[in-house]
């Protein structure tokens, strides 16, 4: 049997009005307490509660189900939707940026750091699961919408100046490609990362408001500045009601980092591991490369071989955006092309390009024609 997701008090309520024997339901983070009155002659079988309140009242209704209890930590191992910046940065305020540390993002990552980030102790290791299962659950459901080979992830350095023209670029083509239809998605930090989400978020508006958006940001250059975090805070909330979303797939394991403020929905995982694999597999529209060190090299490899074996049954485009960038200060595109060419890899759709528009339509091209 397939289990019905229930996320949401509406739905719940609505659910126990219409039916009396509930079976294969799995209630996720879900408040039973305030219908105690709609309980009575309820069954429940084979059902999974997942961090429920459950009053006591209803106990003795449960017959060959699961109760997943809350665990005592400062994080919801059982959320049941993605989070958003307001959930991250809760405790934030504004105009004062030395609280990042009391927020609920940097709680969790203290949390994180003190019972080690590859943790030993069975409960932590248990939580942290159940919380990236939560969230893989929760961003399955958010990409349902959505034309798989139109959602497209930007790869790039999270020391990339508000100051340097790729950030410019990058912004841009991200508005540009997010008002086609196109769900931006990155790994949800700053730099190259952030300015994914600042396209998006401005996405629907003139370009001289996301021009004026970027001087306003250059202000603080890198996250490193003190008030990096401040300024977008100042400019999400002056622009508070975006019109396109944007995904960001971050992880505690990089959590000194702030995590992009201006993407709309947010898959924090845990496990890195995790967490990387799912934002190349759901790029199936194309992963455009901007320049990046250690980590954007890994995922060009990771993404390289996923297109060679066709895991997801047809290979997606992998762009890269700085020609000299990627073939003489980090010369991955050549070595890629070679092997491409002698048959040591296969499937591969590689390109290299400056400018914005030819990456454009690359992407375009290949909607186009799948």
């Amino acid at each position: 049997m397939t289990y019905q997701e229930l996320e949401n008090q509406k739905d719940l309520k609505q659910l126990l009005f219409t039916r009396k024997n509930i079976s294969y339901v799995a209630f996720q983070n879900l408040d039973f307490r305030p219908f105690i009155d709609l309980l009575s002659h309820k069954t429940f079988q084979n059902c999974l509660f997942l961090g429920c309140n459950l009053p006591d009242e209803m106990l003795h209704l449960i017959k060959d189900s699961f109760i997943f209890p809350k665990l005592d930590l400062p994080y919801n191992s059982y959320i049941n939707r993605l989070y958003r910046p307001a959930d991250l940065y809760k405790g934030y305020i504004l105009g004062q940026p030395k609280t990042f540390s009391q927020s609920f993002d940097q709680i969790v990552y203290r949390h994180f750091l003190k019972t080690g980030k590859y943790a030993k102790d069975i409960k932590e290791t248990l939580a942290r699961s159940l919380h990236d299962h939560a969230i893989t659950d929760a961003l399955d459901d958010f990409l349902e919408t959505y034309n798989e080979k139109k959602i497209v992830a930007f790869m790039g350095g999270h020391a990339l100046s508000r100051q340097d023209n790729n950030y410019t670029k990058i912004a841009f083509l991200s508005k540009t490609l997010s008002e086609k239809g196109y769900l931006m998605a990155s790994g949800g930090g700053p730099g190259a990362m952030e300015a994914t989400h600042l396209g998006a978020w401005f996405a629907g508006r003139p370009d001289d408001e996301l021009t004026a958006a970027i001087q306003f940001l250059a202000q603080a250059p890198t996250f490193k500045h003190a008030k990096w975090l401040d300024l977008a805070m100042q400019l999400q909330q002056k622009h508070a009601t975006p019109s396109f979303y944007s995904l960001a797939i971050p992880t505690w394991l990089y959590g000194h980092e702030p995590t992009a403020v201006f993407a709309t929905h947010i898959a924090k995982y845990f496990a890195n591991s995790i967490r990387e694999d799912k934002l190349l597999t759901i790029a199936k529209g194309g992963i455009i490369f901007a320049p990046g060190s250690a980590g954007t090299i890994q995922e060009i490899f990771q993404e390289a071989t996923q297109n060679h074996y066709l895991s997801l049954g047809y290979a997606s485009p992998m762009i890269f955006m700085g020609k000299h960038y990627w073939t003489i200060e980090k010369p991955v595109y050549p070595c890629l092309k070679k092997m491409l060419e002698d048959r040591k890899y296969q499937n591969l759709i590689l390109s290299i390009y400056d400018e914005p528009e030819a990456i454009l339509q690359e992407i375009l091209n290949f909607t186009q024609t799948q």
